[in-house]
This record gives C-alpha cells, sequence and structure tokens, in this order.
C-alpha cells in the first residue's frame, strides 16, 4: 500500500512510518505541505490512504481545507491520528476535524472514541509509541550525560492558564523537590527558566542546555543516570515515555495507572507519586548503579511491544475492520520511505522560505522572473509563507 503522509517535523516523521515501513508499505512523507504539492504528491505517488496527525506547522487552519479538498477530490480515504488528546480536544482536534473532514480519527485517548463516534466520526485508539532504529541505546556521551537529566518543553504559559492539569502535579512532585533541595537538573528543551522563574525556583544557567535535536534525544536518554519523563494524564502515557525506555534509559516518571498498566514498577522504571518519595527514591538510584542498570535493561525489555511496528499494525488492521480500506490493501511489499524534498533537490534548486520573504523578493535575488518561479512552482498566486519549499529552477 502507498500512504502519503503529510507531515515535516521530525517527531513524528521519524515514528509511525518507519513502523509502516517495516510491515512493508511505502510511505511517501510530503515534508512541509502547499496547496500545490498535496496535488503533486496525489497525481506522482497515486497514494491509497492519506495520513494526518498531530499539531504541527501542517495543520494550520489555512492547509486544513487544502488537505480536505484533495483528499476529497482524489477519493483517498483520510485518516487523521489525533495526538494532541485530551489537552486540545476542544480548542484544537474538534475544530480541525470538522473542518478537515478525515474518514477515520485515532486518538491516543481511549475514552474519546466513544466521544468522536457520537458526533458521527468514525475513531478508534492508538497509542504513542517507539522506533528502535531511531530511538536505541546510544551508549555514553560525555557531552550529554548527566546525573538527572530532562528533555521536554516547559510550556510555561499552557501551564500557567491550566493550573490543574497532571503535567503540573507531574512537575511538581517530581522536578520541583529536587530543586528546592538543591539537587542538579540537568534541562534540555525550551522555556524552562521562565517556567521556573514563574514558580519563584531559580536554575543555575549551566543547568540549561535549551532546544535538543529529536534525534539526538537518544543521547542523553542513554548517557545519563536519571532521565525524569513527565506525564500529561493519569490515564494515557507521553509518547517520551515509550522513547526513554527504548532508548535505554532510566526513567523516573509518575506513579499512574497508565504507567503500571504497561508497565511494572521498581522492575521496568520508576514512579513517584508524592515529593518527598521522588527526593527518596532519586538518592537511592544515585547511589545503586547496579539496581539502576537492571531498570534499564528490563525497561528496554518490556518497551518492545510498543513500537511502532506494532502500532502500524493495529491500525492498519483497525482500519480494514471499520471499512476504511480494502483488506488487499493490507498484503505486505517492499516497505519503503520516500522523503518527497529529497526527491524535489535531485531535480530542483529549491528555496527554503523564512519569515518576511516575498515571492518577489526570491525571484529578484536568485535573478529569475517571478511568472518564471510561479509557473514552475504551479502558482495562483504570489502568497507564500514560511516553511514553505520552492522550486527555483531546474538543476
Amino acid at each position: 500500500m502507498k500512504i502519503l503522509f503529510l507531515e515535516s517535523h521530525p517527531m513524528w516523521i521519524y515514528g509511525l512510518p518507519y513502523g509502516l515501513k517495516e510491515l512493508g508499505h511505502t510511505v511517501i512523507i510530503s515534508g512541509p505541505v502547499s496547496k500545490e504539492n498535496i496535488l503533486d504528491l496525489i497525481t506522482k505517488y497515486e497514494p491509497d490512504m492519506i495520513l494526518s496527525m498531530g499539531w504541527t506547522p501542517e495543520y494550520s487552519k489555512e492547509k486544513q481545507p487544502w488537505i480536505r479538498d484533495a483528499a476529497k477530490s482524489a477519493i483517498i480515504p483520510l485518516v487523521y491520528w489525533s495526538t494532541e488528546d485530551p489537552l486540545h480536544t476542544k480548542n484544537f482536534s474538534l475544530p480541525l476535524i470538522c473542518t478537515m473532514q478525515p474518514d477515520f480519527v485515532f486518538t491516543v485517548t481511549r475514552s474519546l472514541c466513544e466521544t468522536y463516534e457520537k458526533l458521527g466520526i468514525k475513531s478508534g485508539h492508538l497509542d504513542f509509541g517507539f522506533h528502535p532504529t531511531v530511538h536505541n541505546h546510544a551508549g555514553s556521551y560525555s557531552k550529554y550525560s548527566a546525573s538527572i537529566a530532562v528533555v521536554a518543553n516547559a510550556y510555561p504559559e499552557f501551564l500557567e492558564q491550566n493550573p490543574d492539569v497532571f503535567r503540573s502535579t507531574s512537575f511538581k512532585n517530581l522536578i520541583l523537590p529536587l530543586l528546592e533541595e538543591k539537587i542538579r537538573v540537568d534541562f534540555w528543551g525550551n522555556h524552562w527558566q521562565r517556567l521556573c522563574n514563574q514558580l519563584g525556583i531559580s536554575i543555575p544557567s549551566e543547568y540549561i542546555h535549551g532546544y535538543l535535536d529529536y534525534k539526538k534525544a537518544r543521547k542523553v536518554y542513554s548517557s545519563s543516570k536519571i532521565i525524569i519523563g513527565l506525564q500529561n494524564c493519569t490515564d494515557q502515557l507521553s509518547q517520551r515515555t515509550f522513547e526513554i525506555l527504548g532508548s535505554g534509559g532510566c526513567l523516573l516518571t509518575s506513579d499512574t495507572e497508565a504507567v503500571k498498566e504497561k508497565f511494572v514498577p521498581g522492575r521496568d522504571l520508576i514512579v513517584s507519586s508524592t515529593s518527598s518519595e521522588t527526593i527518596k527514591k532519586v538518592k537511592y538510584y544515585l547511589k545503586n548503579s547496579k539496581q539502576r542498570e537492571e531498570i534499564r535493561k528490563n525497561g528496554m525489555a518490556a518497551v518492545k511491544p510498543h513500537s511502532y511496528y506494532y502500532r502500524a499494525k493495529e491500525m492498519i488492521q483497525t482500519l480494514i475492520s471499520r471499512g476504511i480500506i480494502n483488506s488487499k490493501l493490507a498484503t505486505p511489499g517492499q516497505g519503503k520511505l520516500i522523503h518527497y524534498t529529497d526527491v524535489l533537490e535531485k531535480k530542483y534548486n529549491l528555496h527554503h522560505v523564512n519569515f518576511g520573504d516575498t515571492l518577489g523578493q526570491i525571484a529578484r535575488r536568485y535573478e529569475i522572473p517571478l511568472q518564471q518561479i510561479m509557473k514552475i512552482n504551479n502558482f495562483t498566486s504570489d502568497k507564500i509563507y514560511a516553511g514553505q519549499i520552492i522550486k527555483i529552477n531546474r538543476k
């Protein structure tokens, strides 16, 4: 089966598409979505299904109708994986679904399947996962090593506006007590100083490392003694839970029913539900490397059934059983990943649009007539946007 995967964000293109490829399907990864390249992709590859997901620049309000119209005009099943549930169901997922009108919606929140079905939207549950090609034990890197590490964004505005969400509880039980006890925690990700200033806690600047490329996160997970993984909800697991365990990280996370449903605390990972428990366990496991190593190895073994190969298998089986795709399409072939941006780069000189760029400026920069750039890109107007990829001329 040929699947058009509309996405450019590394958090998503290195996950489920790899599982679908391993299952024997051809996955065409769109890269930055434009009104023109959706039509190009459908014409060139004739996909059997279009897969969309998440909350990234590819699903701006402007792009959602393009995706809907392209899928409907080509009569191709459009499937959406709602990964922002349940925190953003009302303000993002439902409005997007109403606009894009997918033929099927997967959600990471099992309880929301019934909600979607009552609204007339065919729905199924699909959990996060990891893929061992991307998240595996990378050995130890001194640059990324720490006693206690966190890889995540802080989201200070969201937590300030939503103080009762479980992510706030998870932060206050797992991270805040360590900072208050002056126990070093190394942070990779955005806005940690802002969040801690908001809470009246100061973090030494040398503890904060800023943004980390998604594919490098495994180096922190496998190089540090303890990795703290925040949970957003009590009844589902964050994607980083699977990625940390798959990378051989010794994970400390919240003591929730969702964690205990899939993993065994004290064997596969470490859990805590209070500030005092966190301090006690951190001090114990930092001193006992043998126990940490056992948990790390057990975690890697326990997470194997949650790879994206099995998620992809589950997805395809669900779509067949619900009549979205024909069972003949599930016949395994020679799995392949096609990055459309790479295909374009072989034929064309490209320009990646930055904020503030205009098509006129780009034409002048490359000394090419504006109308020529519009023609090669099938543009009907000179309107462009940041992140878009524009063909300049043939190589």
